[in-house]
């Protein structure tokens, strides 16, 4: 038995519309081959892109970053600079452990920079996660200020 898997995205661009579709072919096992077709016309019909891919599945990875790239440099793009790699934790939910250790921590002076080796996160994320865990990322070592509002009620002035 033959199974077809089709993937198709549309986009429409200024006033052209443009097409993918991405088809794989088994017969009961794993794919061995992906075509590719694209196509792109203006509303008058006239064609502005055409094309078909025939590929073997253990070629699409290299090829995706060889159109990538290439195509990015033709367009003046240049080629895309290869991510660094992301701390292990970057964007994962932090604990309330972590935020009780997180504000220890700073308040007994350890560096953004340290804090984020120490917690597997960017700078960033340490400076935007101390204000909830009620620190000033500008003053190391302090807390942030109670604001006025929540004064009076610290207090007990109503």
């Amino acid at each position: 038995m033959t199974i077809i898997q089709e993937h198709r995205t549309e986009i429409r661009a200024g006033d052209i519309q443009y097409q993918v579709a991405v088809i794989t072919r088994t017969d009961g096992g794993e794919p061995d081959r992906v075509t590719i077709t694209v196509g792109g016309e203006r509303t008058d019909g006239e064609p502005v892109a055409e094309g078909r891919l025939d590929l073997d599945v253990a070629s699409v990875p290299t090829v995706a970053e060889l159109l990538g790239t290439s195509l990015r440099t033709f367009a003046g793009g240049g080629a895309r600079r290869r991510p660094r790699s992301r701390p292990a934790r970057q964007g994962q939910p932090w604990s309330d452990e972590m935020d009780a250790e997180l504000e220890a921590r700073w308040l007994d002076g350890a560096s953004i920079g340290d804090l984020a080796r120490h917690f597997a996160r960017t700078p960033g994320g340490i400076r935007a996660r101390l204000p909830r865990v009620g620190c000033d990322p500008e003053r190391p070592g302090n807390h942030l200020p109670t604001p006025p509002s929540l004064r009076e009620a610290e207090e007990g002035v109503d």
